[in-house]
């Protein structure tokens, strides 16, 4: 199969602050509604999905009740559903077939976005998680050697994902790797290839966590050896956490996040405070994973719990909240 290749970024540029453009958070309905300060909608759920190229048929992943790992038709299936239910934000986690060490390729990922377009046009809000954890053969967030992580080579790997989804009609790419200088490099390349109005979510501040076990077996990302503790944030530190979003801010993202979520609920105010952007909270797997399990066991009611938790980050200052549980939104009168 011959390679999609994208314009991407040298690795010899040197990041400068981007155009501030307030407009990519008001160029559709539904990232105003996202971005709405005086209310707690639906609009401000988003529901990730994982698509995994080469799935016969969909497959439950253990502990995140509702949330399957889909090929294609199933995903969009799925959608159909959730958008009957209400929901418009969906967060894309991509899982391809081959494992590569680098000079990776897009074509299950294009396929997917444009599919997803194709059957809803402007129904709903697209964002794609945007890593190389799933893609290499080691499970690491970057191109690796003997030494350790090639920081140029990944932030142009990096890129030249952001470019190809968002040119596969993307609404939003969201940076999940924790490297140095990504949101810069990413801003630059959508804006060089004519992208200028599609915003950047980052996952801003986001600690090596031991409460992302499901989703690792959902996104087939878990490391092959040692972890992630040289570029994900350290629990300990709160001025790392607070610096990490600042750093984010000022290389052009148009959103941050925790995650997280309900282990990093302290810094959501101080971070929308120090960079005037809103923050939204990831509610991840194990966090989600918990209330099902505690639901199964018959010591909560899982549908209370999940709505309680929401209301916690937004009385926190969350502006989002990504949640496996955005799909029930509707019942819970939201």
């Amino acid at each position: 199969m011959s390679t999609i290749t994208y314009p991407m970024e040298t690795a010899t540029r040197t990041s400068t602050a981007p155009t501030k453009r307030l407009m990519r958070l008001r160029v559709s309905q539904h990232l105003r509604d996202l971005c709405a300060e005086t209310e707690f909608n639906r609009a401000q759920l988003i529901q990730p999905y994982f698509v995994v190229e080469g799935l016969r048929e969909a497959e439950a992943i253990a502990g995140l009740r509702g949330t399957l790992r889909h090929n294609i038709p199933s995903a969009l299936r799925q959608i159909e559903k959730d958008l009957n239910e209400g929901v418009t934000h969906f967060l894309l986690f991509p899982v391809p077939a081959t494992k590569k060490e680098r000079g990776f390729e897009h074509h299950s990922t294009h396929a997917t976005i444009a599919e997803i377009r194709k059957q809803f046009g402007q129904d709903l809000c697209l964002w794609i998680d945007t890593c190389l954890c799933s893609y290499t053969t080691h499970g690491h967030c970057a191109v690796l050697d003997e030494k350790g992580i090639r920081i140029d080579e990944t932030l142009d790997e990096l890129a030249n994902s952001a470019v190809a989804f968002a040119a596969a009609g993307a609404d939003g790419i969201s940076p999940s790797d924790m490297m140095d200088g990504r949101v810069a490099r990413i801003r630059a390349a959508l804006d060089e290839n004519g992208f200028n109005l599609v915003p950047v979510m980052s996952y801003s501040t986001k600690f090596a966590s031991n409460f992302y076990g499901p989703f690792r077996n959902a996104a087939d990302s878990a490391p092959q050896f040692g972890d992630r503790r040289h570029y994900q944030l350290d629990v300990r530190n709160r001025n790392d956490a607070l610096a990490s979003s600042i750093r984010c801010a000022e290389e052009g993202a148009d959103l941050l996040m925790v995650k997280p979520g309900l282990t990093s609920i302290d810094l959501i105010l101080p971070i929308h405070e120090s960079t005037g952007r809103q923050v939204g909270a990831y509610q991840v797997s194990g966090e989600y994973a918990g209330l099902v399990l505690l639901a199964e066991q018959g010591l909560i009611k899982f549908e209370a719990a999940l709505l309680e938790t929401w209301h916690v980050f937004k009385r926190a200052g969350a502006q989002y909240i990504i949640t496996y549980g955005a799909r029930y939104a509707k019942g819970l009168g939201i």
